[in-house]
This record gives C-alpha cells, sequence and structure tokens, in this order.
C-alpha cells in the first residue's frame, strides 16, 4: 500500500474511533459560552496556532462567539516572547484579558503539553490561570496523556492510529472538529456561502 493509500484509509479509521458524543456535547458547551456573553480564546502553537487564527474567524463569522487568538497578535507575541519568556504568552495574555468564569479557552495541541518534558508549558500555564478564574477548558488535542487532556473540563482527543503520523492526523482533525462545531445545528447562527 502507498503513504497516500495508508494515510487516507487512517483517515477514515480516525473519523470512525474519534467520540462522537464529545464532539456534540462540545457545542452545547460552546453554544453555552455565547449564551452567557463569555469569550472564547483559541490556544495552540506551531501549525495548531495556524488553526487558531482560521478557527477564531468561524466561531466569530458564523456562530457569533466573541473569540480571540493570542497569536494572531504577532508584535505582542514576541515582545511578550523576548521580554518575558515563551512559557508565559497566553497565561500573562490571558491575564490582560481580564478572563473570568463566563469564558473559556479551547486548545488545539498535537501533545497537549506534558511537564516532564517541558513541552508546550505556555499551553500548561495558560490552562491553569483559565481554571483559576473558573473559566472552562476544552480542547482538541492528539494524546490522551498530555497535560490537556487531564486537566481540561471536556476534551477531545483525536485517535492515535500510526505513532509516526500523530502529528499531520492531530493537525487535520483539529480542523475537521471545529468544521463539525461552527456547522452544527447548535452553534451556526450563519450559513455558509458555499
Amino acid at each position: 500500500m502507498s503513504h497516500v493509500e495508508s494515510f487516507f484509509r487512517q483517515v477514515g479509521e480516525i473519523a470512525q474511533k474519534i467520540d462522537h458524543g464529545k464532539i456534540d456535547k462540545l457545542a452545547h458547551e460552546l453554544k453555552a459560552v455565547r449564551e452567557r456573553g463569555g469569550r472564547l480564546f483559541l490556544l495552540g502553537v506551531g501549525g495548531s496556532a495556524g488553526n487558531c487564527g482560521h478557527a477564531v474567524n468561524d466561531f466569530r463569522k458564523l456562530c457569533g462567539i466573541e473569540a480571540y487568538a493570542p497569536t494572531d497578535n504577532v508584535s505582542e507575541l514576541t515582545a511578550r516572547t523576548n521580554d518575558e519568556g515563551f512559557d508565559t504568552i497566553f497565561s500573562e495574555w490571558l491575564k490582560v484579558s481580564r478572563i473570568g468564569d463566563k469564558d473559556a479557552i479551547l486548545v488545539f495541541s498535537v501533545g497537549g503539553g506534558d511537564a516532564e518534558r517541558k513541552v508546550s508549558v505556555n499551553l500548561m500555564r495558560a490552562i491553569d490561570a483559565a481554571k483559576a478564574k473558573k473559566a472552562r477548558v476544552f480542547g482538541i488535542v492528539g494524546r490522551d496523556s498530555g497535560y490537556t487532556a487531564k486537566n481540561g473540563d471536556l476534551v477531545v482527543v483525536i485517535p492515535q492510529v500510526d505513532a509516526a503520523l500523530i502529528t499531520p492526523h492531530s493537525e487535520a482533525f483539529q480542523a475537521v472538529v471545529w468544521h463539525c462545531l461552527v456547522s452544527h445545528p447548535a452553534l451556526q447562527v450563519m450559513k455558509t456561502k458555499w
């Protein structure tokens, strides 16, 4: 079997194995954020950061949720990294945004953070900051062993079908899941043009 055939066979396998009920529950949780006048902060690094920017557009435009991604503000992101270090870029951003109990964060990540390996410490600190202010913590991640999956209120884990391809499958399915959410009847308030 070629790489392409194998890759797309795995995509089908992931689509079958992913927890559909959890995704549906996340749609209703996000609706509740909107109904209570809360904001949604999307957090991710690397390819997941790119996904956050796109998802912010969809949650705002299609679902009427006030949403933000700190990574869309390159000036603040690089200033914080330069002056304070990479580990606090999200937690300090949330602090200035006065995150509160009406709000939620949505973490897009492959691993979800790992304190022992010191990977995605910025996401872990943001989760702690959100929880300290009673904000809801959601996630779409590729590992059930990471900090997000263990500490989030509702986290969709992308099923791992090939350890060598966890990053591309996780980042691709972040997009599949958020597009499912923004087209969900409980959330969508504006139809897409096509």
